[in-house]
């Protein structure tokens, strides 16, 4: 008997600066009925969910910077998702900013969770490859903080056994690197969810911009199939505050392939029936791991970041 759990990604059409969180919930628990309507056991929101993408801005007043963050989660706006998470049965996965007191500070992250059928989180993760810069950049159209206005994701890639399968996270720029889906693949992961804001536009490196849609799914098929899991993504779409962000939000099967894609930048929820049990037929053949890893001539992985040429120190 398969263990098949119905996935869905729900893209967001843009989010405008001047728009609640209220209303924003409201296009949240819209999608999370149809969701349920179709049968779907899990919706994957996107990364930073709640509000307007505001990395593309550069602040100096830390209070104009926290008001994008959530103290608490979840708090009196956003507890009706895990009511109704409860109510339908269904469970989800969103994306947020995070304001904690940890050590006798305020720390800053980039996070997301899973909430499993039961409206409880499951599994929390702080994104770790934050992109862009630290500093204000004004030649750019608009600005990519995340170096400023974040630290770099202290829970490492934690799986958890809820509803039924092996579960991760990682967050829209950790999707390019080839680490964030091993070391979940180690932990016999079976289905990656990702959230992710992506503007079309590189303004470091406008040559790659043709790429843009190429290389999101490039490299999420290829952390499924190297790492035997379904992955869910779900993008926050549209144009947005004057910036083009791209959608294309898939779910990709354990092959590879891509099983259902958007195709508008609106909300807009695509849905497949998915059998986890198709990760064993690569779990136990190309990628069985305890078979034909072999970690001892990986060092340089962990220990170095920069890349040398050859012959250097």
């Amino acid at each position: 008997m398969s263990r098949a759990l119905t996935f869905a990604a729900a893209q967001l059409g843009p989010i405008a600066r001047a728009e609640s969180r209220e209303d924003v919930v409201v296009r949240l628990l819209e999608m999370m009925r149809e969701g349920h309507s179709r049968g779907c056991d899990v919706i994957v929101y996107p990364e930073l969910a709640l509000t307007t993408f505001f990395p593309r801005w550069y602040f100096e007043d830390q209070e104009e910077i926290d008001f994008f963050f959530e103290r608490s989660f979840p708090s009196p706006v956003t507890q009706p998702l895990f009511d109704e998470a409860k109510r339908l049965g269904v469970g989800f996965h969103i994306g947020y900013a995070e304001l904690v007191e940890q050590e006798g500070r305020l720390r800053r992250f980039n996070t997301a969770v899973v909430v499993d059928k039961n409206g409880e989180i499951a599994l929390k993760y702080r994104k770790i490859h934050l992109p862009g810069h630290a500093e204000h950049e004004p030649y750019r159209p608009f600005q990519h903080l995340e170096k400023r206005y974040f630290e770099v994701g202290d829970l490492g890639f934690p799986v958890v056994r809820s509803m039924d399968g092996n579960l991760g996270i990682c967050i829209c720029n950790d999707r390019r690197w080839p680490e964030a889906y091993r070391v979940m693949g180690l932990q016999d992961v079976e289905a990656v969810f990702i959230g992710y804001n992506t503007p079309t536009h590189n303004p470091p490196a406008p040559q790659h911009d043709h790429l843009t849609s190429f290389h999101n799914h490039l490299s999420m098929q290829s952390g499924a199939y190297q790492n035997a899991t379904w992955v869910v993504a779900a993008a926050k779409a549209g144009r947005e505050e004057g910036v083009d962000m791209l959608g294309q939000s898939a779910i990709i099967a354990p092959s590879g392939e891509i099983v259902a894609m958007a195709s508008t930048l609106e909300d807009e929820l695509i849905v497949a029936k998915c059998d986890l049990d198709l990760c064993r037929s690569y779990k136990e053949t190309w990628f069985a791991f305890d078979k034909h890893r072999r970690p001892e001539h990986y060092g340089l992985i962990v220990e170095r970041t920069g890349a040398q040429p050859p012959g250097s120190k």
